[in-house]
C-alpha cells in the first residue's frame, strides 16, 4: 500500500513469533507503554492516556506509514464541543482485543461535560509483551512520537480549534486529524413517501452522474480497504428541534411557502438595514423548492447546497428536508454516484465522508429556516455549539456486498469496523428476513435488503423517538452543567467577603441562570408536547414487518422517554429552588454590605464635618498670620535702619533724619505703612504662585480587583519614596493603603507623581490604584494626560508581574460565557493566523506558543 507516497508494510495480518500479535498490535502496545506508567508506591500516581489523545497519535502514525490502518471521520465531544476527527476503527478494534486479552487496562471517568471519558494503560501482562516487541517496530513508533533530534515525547494538545503535537521545549506540530477529506458525489433529494402529503415528486440528478467520473478527491489513503459495499443507497439524517404550530407557520413564511411563487434562495444573514436600497452578501446560499406543506403541521422541501469546494472535487448536493410540528427534522439524500461508482458498489469509507457533509450542511440549511428563538434554545442546550450538534443516521440500501447473516457481520473485526464508520459503535444486528438485515449503532442504524424501503413508515417512526432520545441526553447533560453553574455561583456568594467583585458576579450570574432555567423549562414543554403528538405505528401484518417492529421496540421506547422527561422536569424544579436560595443569600450579603457601607459613611461624614470646622478656623488664622508676618518683616526691616546703631547717627544722614523723622509729622508712619503694604503684596504674590502651581493636579483612580503576588509589592517599593502606610482591619481582612512617590521624574515628563495602592493583604487582591500627578510641574510638552497616566501605571504594574496569572481563570464564568469567550478567542486567533500563513507554511514544525487561547480565556 501507499499513503501520501510513503510505502507501508503489507504483512500486518501476520503474527509475530514472540508476541503472537500482529505488527499493528505490537506497535500499539509499545505506543501505549511510552505514554503510561503504573505507580510503584502509594505516593506515586498512575499515568493513563486518554482515548482521544491516543487516536491522534495513531492517526499521525497512519499518515507516517507506521500503522496499516484505515481511518474515517467520526464526531466526538471535546470540552462540550462536538468536532469531526479522523479515527481508525481498526485501531479501536485492536485496542478492544488487547483489553480482552488483559494486555491493556481501561479506565472510565466522567468529564466536566458529563460525558464518559475512556483512558488506557499498559498492564503488567502487557509489559511482558512490550519486552518482546521487535526492535524495528519500536524504532518505527519512536520516529512518530519523539521530536526529531531529542528525547521529548510529543503530546497531543487541544487549543479549542485544532490538535497540536507539542513538546515541553515549546516546539509544536499541527495535526491534520481535524481536516476531513472530501469525495466527489452526485445526490438527489430524498424524502420517504410516508412523510409526503401530495405535491410534486423530488427531482433526480441521475443525469449528472458523469460529472463524478473525472472528479478527484483529497483522500490521503490511496488504497482504501473496501470490505463492504452498498448499492442504491439512501441517507437520512434526523434530529429533534423544539417546534410548535407557530414555529411551523413562521418557517413556512421564512421560506416563502405561502407566497404565489414559492421557494427561492435563503440565507441565515439578518438584514439590519432593511430600509436601504440594496444589500450585498456572500454567494454561499441555498436554493429551496417547496414540495408540499400544511400551515401548522409540516413542510417538505428540496434544498440545493451551493457552497464552494476545491475545483477538482465535484459535489452535487441536493437535500430533501421534512420539518414536522412535533420537532423531528429529516434530511434525506439519494446517492446517485460517488467518485467512479454510479449507483452501486458504494464504499462505506466514501459514505462516511458524505455523511459529514450531510450533518454539517443540514445544520446550516435548517438554521436559515428556524426562528431566532429556536436558535437561542438550541445554543442553550448545546452551549453555543449548535452548528455541530449530534444527529442520527439512517442508511437504507437495496443490496449489501457481501451478503451474510447478522451473526457473521458481528465478527468484532473487519465487518464491524466498516459499519462503525457510518453508524458508530455497533450494538446489535438482526436478520429481519432471509434477504434483509438490520444493524444498530450508537449513531444510527443500517437497513439493507430488497425489501428495506417497504419499512420506511416504521423506520421514520423509530427515528422520531430516537432523535428525541438523543436530544434528551444532551438536555439532561445541560441540566447538570446548569447545576455546576449554580454551585459556582454559590461559591461566589461564599467568597463575597473576601473577593471584591464576587457579589457583583454572583448577582449577574443569578440573572443569567434565571433566564436559562426559564428557557429550559420551555423546552420541557416542547418535549412533553412532542411525545404526545408522536404516534406508535400499528404492527405490520407481514412477517418481515412484524420482526422489524419487534426489534425496534418503539412502544417501550416511548414509555421510557415519558419517564425521562418527568425526571428532567423534577431536576429543573430543584434547580429553580436552588436559584431562589442563591437569590436570597445574595440579598442577605448585599444588605450586610449596605449596612456596613452606611456605617462607614456615617463615620466618614462625622470625620469630614470635624475636619471642615477645623479647616475653617485654620484658614482664618493663616490669613491673619499672613498679614502679621508681612508687618513683622516690614518693621524688622525698618528696625535694621533705625535701631541702636544705624546710619542715622552719621552726619550725612542728619538731613534725611530731620526731614523724615523730626520735622514732618507722621511721614515716617506713612513710609512704614507703605513698606508693610509692599511686603504684604510680595508675600501674597509668592503665595498665589505656589498655590497656582499646586492646583495643577490630575488625579486618576482605577478599580482593579485582581489577585496579586504580595512579594511584587515589596519589589515595587524598593526604589520608591514611601509617604504613607495605613492599615485597617475590616471583617477579618487586612486592608493596606500605601502611598509612595516615584523617584524617576524624567519617566513622568518631569513631574514625579504620588501613587496610592490599596490592597487586601489577607486575600491578596489589589483593590484600587490612585495616581496624583501635578501637570504644572511637568514639562509643557512632556506632561501626561489622564489616559496616558492610566496606561502608564497599568503598564508598570503588568511589567513587574504583579498579577497572579496562575490563579486567574474562567472558573467564575457560566458555561455559555465560557463558550462565548472561546468563540471570541478563536476568531482573533484565526485573524492572527492569516497574517502568518506564508511563514507558517514553510515548515511543519512551528516554534510558536501552542495555546494562544489560554491567556485569552
Amino acid at each position: 500500500r501507499e499513503l501520501n507516497g510513503k510505502s507501508v508494510f503489507s504483512n500486518s495480518g501476520g503474527l509475530d513469533q514472540h508476541t503472537k500479535l500482529t505488527t499493528n498490535q505490537n506497535r500499539l502496545i509499545f505506543l501505549v507503554d511510552l505514554y503510561t506508567k503504573q505507580a510503584v508506591t502509594r505516593d506515586e500516581l498512575d499515568t493513563w492516556i486518554r482515548k482521544t489523545a491516543l487516536s491522534v497519535i495513531i492517526y499521525e502514525g497512519i499518515v507516517a506509514g507506521v500503522f496499516d490502518y484505515d481511518y474515517a471521520p467520526q464526531s466526538i465531544l471535546i470540552k462540550s464541543r462536538r468536532i469531526w476527527i479522523n479515527i481508525s476503527q481498526e485501531a479501536l478494534s485492536d485496542i478492544e482485543f488487547l483489553r480482552e486479552e488483559e494486555i491493556l487496562h481501561a479506565l472510565q471517568m466522567p468529564s466536566s461535560s458529563y460525558k464518559p471519558i475512556t483512558c488506557y494503560q499498559i498492564s503488567e501482562k502487557g509489559k511482558e509483551f512490550v519486552q518482546n516487541v521487535p526492535r524495528e517496530d519500536k524504532e518505527a513508533v519512536i520516529k512518530v512520537v519523539y521530536m526529531s533530534g531529542s528525547q521529548e515525547l510529543l503530546k497531543p494538545m487541544w487549543d479549542e480549534n485544532s490538535y497540536w503535537l507539542s513538546s515541553s521545549l515549546g516546539v509544536s506540530k499541527k495535526s491534520t486529524i481535524t481536516e476531513i477529506e472530501d469525495v466527489a458525489y452526485v445526490s438527489s433529494a430524498y424524502i420517504p413517501q410516508c412523510l409526503r402529503y401530495g405535491g410534486r415528486p423530488t427531482l433526480s440528478n441521475a443525469h449528472r452522474t458523469h460529472e463524478c467520473l473525472a472528479a478527484l478527491s483529497n483522500i490521503r489513503d490511496k488504497n482504501i480497504d473496501e470490505i463492504i459495499t452498498l448499492s442504491s443507497v439512501s441517507l437520512i439524517v434526523a434530529e429533534f428541534i423544539p417546534f410548535g404550530a407557530n414555529h411551523i407557520v413562521q418557517a413556512n413564511n421564512n421560506i416563502g411557502a405561502t407566497e404565489r411563487v414559492q421557494g427561492g434562495f435563503i440565507s441565515p444573514a439578518i438584514d439590519e438595514y432593511s430600509s436601504e436600497t440594496s444589500v450585498e452578501m456572500s454567494s454561499q446560499m441555498t436554493s429551496v423548492e417547496i414540495l408540499d406543506y400544511t400551515l401548522t403541521n409540516h413542510v417538505n422541501l428540496e434544498a440545493e447546497i451551493r457552497f464552494p469546494e476545491e475545483k477538482s472535487i465535484v459535489q452535487v448536493e441536493t437535500f430533501g428536508i421534512s420539518l414536522n410540528a412535533e420537532g423531528t427534522c429529516f434530511y434525506g439524500m439519494q446517492i446517485e454516484a460517488v467518485m467512479d461508482r454510479i449507483k452501486d458498489n458504494i464504499s462505506l469509507d466514501y459514505l462516511s465522508r458524505i455523511l459529514v457533509d450531510v450533518q454539517q450542511d443540514s445544520s446550516t440549511i435548517v438554521d436559515s429556516i428556524l426562528s431566532q428563538y429556536q436558535r437561542d434554545l438550541m445554543n442553550l442546550v448545546f452551549i453555543g455549539d449548535a452548528n455541530n450538534r449530534s444527529k442520527v443516521n439512517l442508511v437504507i440500501a437495496n443490496e449489501i456486498t457481501p451478503h451474510l447473516t447478522a451473526a457473521e457481520y458481528m465478527d468484532k473485526g473487519d465487518y464491524e469496523n466498516e459499519f462503525r464508520q457510518i453508524i458508530g459503535d455497533t450494538k446489535a444486528a438482526y436478520d429481519i428476513s432471509e434477504n434483509d438485515t438490520l444493524v444498530f449503532g450508537a449513531n444510527g442504524m443500517l437497513v439493507c435488503g430488497p425489501h428495506a424501503r417497504l419499512h420506511e413508515p416504521l423506520l421514520c417512526a423509530y427515528l422520531q423517538f430516537i432523535t428525541l432520545d438523543t436530544f434528551l441526553q444532551n438536555f439532561f447533560s445541560r441540566i447538570w452543567i446548569l447545576n455546576d453553574d449554580l454551585a459556582g455561583t454559590s461559591t461566589l456568594i461564599d467568597r463575597a467577603t473576601s473577593h471584591p467583585t464576587a457579589l457583583d458576579h454572583a448577582r449577574t450570574n443569578i440573572c443569567k441562570l434565571s433566564k436559562e432555567i426559564i428557557q429550559l423549562d420551555e423546552i420541557t414543554g416542547y418535549l412533553v408536547e412532542a411525545l404526545e403528538i408522536m404516534e406508535i405505528p400499528p404492527e405490520p401484518p407481514e412477517q418481515t414487518g412484524r420482526c422489524l417492529y419487534n426489534r425496534l421496540e418503539i412502544r417501550g421506547m416511548r414509555n421510557q422517554l415519558g419517564r425521562r422527561i418527568n425526571d428532567v422536569k423534577k431536576n429543573l424544579v430543584g434547580a429553580q429552588r436552588f436559584l431562589d436560595v442563591l437569590r436570597e443569600r445574595a440579598n442577605i450579603v448585599f444588605d450586610a454590605k449596605m449596612a456596613q457601607l452606611s456605617e462607614t459613611l456615617d463615620q466618614n461624614t462625622k470625620r469630614i464635618s470635624y475636619l471642615q470646622e477645623s479647616n475653617s478656623e485654620i484658614v482664618h488664622i493663616l490669613q491673619l498670620m499672613q498679614f502679621l508676618l508681612a508687618g513683622i518683616l516690614a518693621f524688622a526691616t525698618l528696625d535694621r535702619i533705625t535701631g541702636d546703631w544705624t546710619v542715622l547717627n552719621t552726619k550725612w544722614m542728619e538731613s534725611f533724619v530731620n526731614t523724615m523723622l523730626k520735622n514732618n509729622v507722621l511721614l515716617w508712619f506713612v513710609v512704614s505703612m507703605l513698606t508693610w503694604f509692599v511686603t504684604a503684596l510680595s508675600v501674597q504674590g509668592c503665595f498665589t504662585f505656589l498655590k497656582w502651581k499646586s492646583q495643577g493636579m490630575t488625579k486618576v483612580r482605577i478599580q482593579i480587583n485582581r489577585r496579586i503576588c504580595l512579594d511584587k509589592i515589596g519589589a515595587l517599593l524598593q526604589n520608591k519614596i514611601k509617604i504613607l502606610e495605613e492599615r485597617r482591619v475590616v471583617e477579618g481582612k487586612d486592608i493596606v493603603q500605601i502611598e509612595y512617590k516615584d523617584t524617576d521624574a524624567r519617566g513622568w515628563g518631569g513631574s514625579a507623581p504620588s501613587v496610592t495602592l490599596e490592597y487586601d493583604e489577607t486575600n491578596r487582591y489589589l483593590l484600587e490604584v490612585g495616581v496624583n500627578y501635578n501637570i504644572r510641574k511637568a514639562r509643557k510638552h512632556l506632561a501626561f494626560n489622564a489616559i496616558e497616566l492610566k496606561e502608564k501605571i497599568l503598564g508598570d504594574l503588568k511589567g513587574i508581574g504583579i498579577y497572579d496569572r496562575g490563579h486567574e481563570s474562567s472558573s467564575q464564568q457560566l458555561a455559555m460565557e465560557k463558550r462565548d469567550t472561546i468563540a471570541v478567542a478563536l476568531k482573533s486567533q484565526m485573524l492572527e493566523a492569516k497574517k502568518h500563513i506564508p511563514e507558517a507554511s514553510k515548515s511543519s514544525y512551528l516554534a510558536v506558543p501552542i495555546f494562544p487561547l489560554a491567556e485569552a480565556v
